[in-house]
């Protein structure tokens, strides 16, 4: 982007996007023509020569399946704000912390106080066909 200098955290997304693209076994030929543009420029972009812009950046996500967040995450931060985030913490996934045991407890509590006798039997009658057939 003509005009703005660059510093470390162009430096540090642009290692990340070359660090994905190998392991998408994708080449700087690819990726750049898929952004409409010469692999020069997209090495400039990996080396943190030049600033990605944000749709080159988007692209580049959906092409590899790598979140957005992926390429800020641990960027060395060059001012003294606070992170304000978009509101709450970062979930965690559903393998941890009690997983889909504790999906399914607070769904059931959801259940009890929010829906009809007659239908929380239909949801448990469904419940133990699900059980039935995965159980063997």
């Amino acid at each position: 982007m003509a005009g703005q200098k660059t510093d470390q955290r162009d430096v540090y997304v642009g290692q990340r996007i070359a660090e994905q693209r190998r392991k998408a076994s994708l080449t700087q030929r690819r990726v750049a023509q898929s952004f409409g543009m010469s692999a020069a420029q997209l090495q400039k972009y990996e080396k943190g020569t030049n600033r990605i812009s944000a749709v080159h950046l988007d692209i580049f996500s959906r092409m590899t399946g790598i979140p957005l967040e992926y390429f800020f995450d641990g960027m060395p931060r060059t001012d003294d704000f606070e992170p304000a985030g978009f509101g709450e913490p970062r979930q965690q996934p559903y393998g941890e912390a009690g997983g889909l045991q504790a999906i399914a407890e607070l769904l059931a509590r959801h259940v009890v106080e929010n829906v009809s006798p007659e239908i929380r039997r239909d949801i448990a009658a469904a419940v133990q066909v699900f059980d039935r057939k995965v159980s063997g």
